[in-house]
């Protein structure tokens, strides 16, 4: 089902015409769009969940410039859609702005904290979930080098990948992890053609698995490694369907289930700030038909090890954001 920004406010309008007041959510979707294969999709089949489940619908938006992301969140509040859900840490500067002019309306980030008391914020414990995938690619490796490529040069990006070294390393002591940033601007996030670029040169330089957390850009990595027979390891959504047999695993943020609790209102997505990790399911790695071959027991085994101990406080990850420093990789 795909619904419009111009169907959903029509329907809205001809139901308050009709005397019915009844809230309808409001999804906005970050630049890529949500069929990116990553992380707007992740956040597109939580909604269409929801919708598939209880009937109802939603409004969406697909941005193509930083510019419209003030005027959609306003447009979605001014004609009465509560709760307004948007995907992706940028739009913090224009949340905070506006949803302090519509305290009646409820908003949901997803991926950054903005301190208003009509948000609810969803953040994810991303390098958890990278530590699990990394030591996958230090098992994994025959070369001893893997590489990582991120999307925009931002703390966040960082923070994957400080804890995917960090996984690597505790894997095999002798890896080295080579890492490179696609960007620093947005465009970072939609650039198939760089992240594949990127790639090659990691493999020059005798990489053998890559992690892409770069968003649609991921895209162009996959498809390289997979090009040039290498492992490759994917992002947010599960994309190891992308390429069966290629795609050792990939990292995925449950955004899914951050919006479709958003828009559900169960109670899981609260007042204040929601941190989703490992030990409530929030981040982890997919197990699946497309890379159960390439899998090892022992890695099975190690991975299971791991998130226990996440989950017990035995170990700690290592978290970029706390400090803005990185002990295992430098970026």
């Amino acid at each position: 089902m795909k619904h419009s920004l111009f169907t959903s406010t029509l329907i809205a309008s001809a139901m308050g015409f009709a005397g019915m007041s009844i809230a309808e959510p409001a999804v906005v979707f970050d630049l890529g769009g949500k069929f990116d294969k990553s992380f707007n999709e992740a956040a597109y089949t939580g909604a269409e969940r929801w919708a598939s489940e209880t009937g109802g619908t939603y409004a969406n938006f697909e941005i193509s410039s930083d510019a419209q992301r003030e005027q959609a969140i306003r447009r979605f509040a001014e004609t009465g859609k509560s709760p307004i859900v948007v995907a992706g840490f940028a739009w913090a500067a224009a949340l905070d702005t506006v949803a302090p002019v519509y305290p009646d309306t409820d908003f949901v980030i997803i991926d950054m904290v903005v301190d208003q008391p009509n948000v609810r914020s969803v953040v994810f414990n991303e390098h958890e979930g990278s530590y699990l995938v990394g030591l996958m690619a230090g098992m994994a490796s025959e070369t001893d080098v893997v590489g990582f490529i991120g999307g925009m040069d931002i703390p966040l990006i960082r923070k994957f990948g400080c804890g995917y070294a960090e996984g690597v390393l505790a894997a095999n002591a002798d890896a080295t992890v080579i890492t490179n940033m696609v960007g620093t601007t947005p465009s970072a996030w939609n650039d198939p053609i760089k992240g594949s670029e990127l790639t090659l040169a990691q493999i020059s330089q005798n990489a053998d698995v890559v992690f892409a957390a770069a968003g649609g850009t991921g895209v162009g990595v996959l498809q390289t490694a997979t090009d040039q027979d290498i492992l490759s390891i994917g992002v947010d959504s599960n994309q190891n369907y992308l390429h069966p047999g290629q795609v050792l695993t990939s990292m995925v943020k449950r955004v899914d289930n951050a919006v479709f609790s958003a828009l559900k209102g169960d109670g899981l997505i609260a007042e204040g700030i929601n941190v989703m990790g490992v030990a409530n399911g929030g981040v982890g790695y997919t197990l699946d038909e497309f890379n159960d071959a390439i899998v090892s027991d022992d890695m099975r085994t190690a991975l299971v090890e791991a998130e226990a101990a996440i989950t017990s406080g035995a170990l700690v990850v290592h978290d970029y954001m706390s400090n803005e420093s990185c002990p295992f990789v430098q970026f």
